[in-house]
């Protein structure tokens, strides 16, 4: 249960970080499976804090944004995490949504815009 709470704020970070580009693309190549891949470092950092942030959980917010370099990739990642939030029951705690929030930042990948799960996949440009 704690693996799948972390994940599911893991991915409301993916969502974000990975919709700051802008080259367009007609279909999204990036796979839900990647997103959990990337992500499972991160999932003890989001569950009980701790620093720093592990390196491998920053590796894979920067794998990850540098694998959605499109729309349909960014939104197809935000589905996946949507999916995950919706699916799991999971009621984030602010402290949970805090530390997911600080991860792009904390791996050096700047976003303009706040992480939450409750972001609208179709608005991901």
């Amino acid at each position: 249960m704690a693996t799948m709470t972390a994940r599911v704020s893991l991915l409301a970070i993916v969502c974000m970080v990975l919709s700051a580009t802008t080259i367009p693309k007609a279909e999204a190549v990036v796979t839900c499976g990647q997103v959990v891949n990337n992500l499972t470092p991160c999932i003890s950092y989001v569950m009980y804090g701790g620093y720093p942030v592990p390196e491998q959980c920053c590796n894979g917010i920067k794998n990850l944004y540098g694998l959605a370099q499109t729309k349909p990739d960014r939104q197809a990642v935000c589905n996946c995490i949507r999916n995950a939030v919706t699916n799991s029951g999971f009621n984030y705690s602010p402290r949970n949504l805090n530390l997911a929030a600080s991860l792009p930042k904390q791996c050096g990948v700047n976003i303009p815009y706040q992480i939450s799960p409750s972001t609208n996949c179709n608005s991901v440009q």
